[in-house]
């Protein structure tokens, strides 16, 4: 079905995926926005991915020629997007000017903005996990499994802690499954002189990613940011794995079969595993861009934050 650009009724926040009618946001969206006084709808917008460039610039000029289109949030489609519609945004942020992706747009008066909120959402997402010394403590490391979007996201602020004499691992490795992606990232990283060892390992099949997971020192923890389980059936690892002691499985997605997390689940005794599925991950994407496209404050922690926590669990228990 043909995504419908007819005028918005009413303001209007734009969810822009490839499987939007199955996310959480769509039973959480009208619960936080009764709470935060929004006076707002969403509404979500699919393409298949790497769709063809003129449907981005479809659906970003229409969003900003719209007075009532406020904004959106932007999920699979984030650097073809901005790569097809780039000259619309009249400005852009930093992350934006690095990574060439947008994850959110907003407009502030007439002007239409472009942000990359991933680096500040993994990291929000990552400091709910780990404790503010635990990397040092613990001397555990970090493999990234997928070089995507949301991978470089988490090494940028990783990057920036350090730089800003925070805790972080003491080494990271990156795996994919296409060289090209490694490239990418790792242009990145020289652009910025990138300040933590970090391998990245070229990983077509499931069995070379378990090699890497093998060669972490206890303490570590393993991130699946592939979008197997969620976009596609699977997981990157097979379930001959070995996870590291006492180490941390984290999968990005919350939704979908999440076999990464089924296995991990398998050794969570034997390994003294601590797991986590993307829901925190969910909950910052969403308020990050939110407090962009409604000009709001919108903390990443404390009681405000809680309460719109508790709002999204409750909105979607039982569905």
């Amino acid at each position: 079905m043909p995504n419908d650009y007819s005028s918005a009724k009413e303001r209007t926040m734009y969810f822009i995926g490839v499987t939007t009618g199955k996310s959480s946001i769509n039973k959480v969206f009208p619960a936080w926005a009764k709470e935060l006084n929004l006076d707002a709808v969403l509404k979500g917008f699919d393409f298949p991915p790497n769709d063809d460039p003129e449907k981005y610039r479809e659906v970003v000029k229409f969003i900003k020629e719209d007075p009532l289109s406020l904004g959106a949030l932007v999920t699979t489609h984030k650097l073809n997007l901005y790569k097809a519609a780039r000259d619309l945004f009249d400005s852009v942020g930093p992350y934006t000017q690095l990574l060439e992706e947008v994850s959110s747009i907003s407009k502030r008066g007439a002007e239409l903005w472009g942000h990359a909120k991933d680096p500040i959402t993994s990291g929000v997402s990552l400091e709910a996990i780990v404790d503010s010394h635990y990397w040092k403590r613990s001397g555990g490391e970090m493999l990234i499994l997928g070089a995507g979007g949301s991978s470089l996201a988490l090494t940028l602020y990783l990057h920036n802690k350090k730089k800003d004499g925070g805790d972080v691992p003491a080494k990271i490795m990156v795996t994919n499954w296409r060289e090209q992606r490694l490239e990418e990232m790792q242009a990145v990283h020289q652009k910025i002189r990138f300040n933590i060892p970090v391998e990245y390992h070229l990983a077509p099949t499931a069995d070379l990613n378990d090699r890497c997971v093998h060669a972490l020192t206890p303490n570590s923890m393993v991130i699946n940011a592939t979008g197997l389980g969620k976009d596609r059936p699977g997981s990157p690892l097979t379930d001959q794995v070995v996870y590291p002691e006492n180490g941390i499985a984290w999968d990005f997605n919350y939704r979908g079969d999440l076999v990464f997390l089924d296995q991990a689940k398998a050794q969570k005794t034997a390994r003294n595993l601590t797991i986590e599925d993307g829901w925190v991950y969910f909950i910052h994407g969403w308020t990050r861009v939110i407090a962009e496209v409604f000009h709001l404050d919108i903390p990443t922690s404390g009681p405000e934050f809680d309460t719109l926590s508790q709002l999204a669990l409750a909105a979607t228990s039982g569905g």
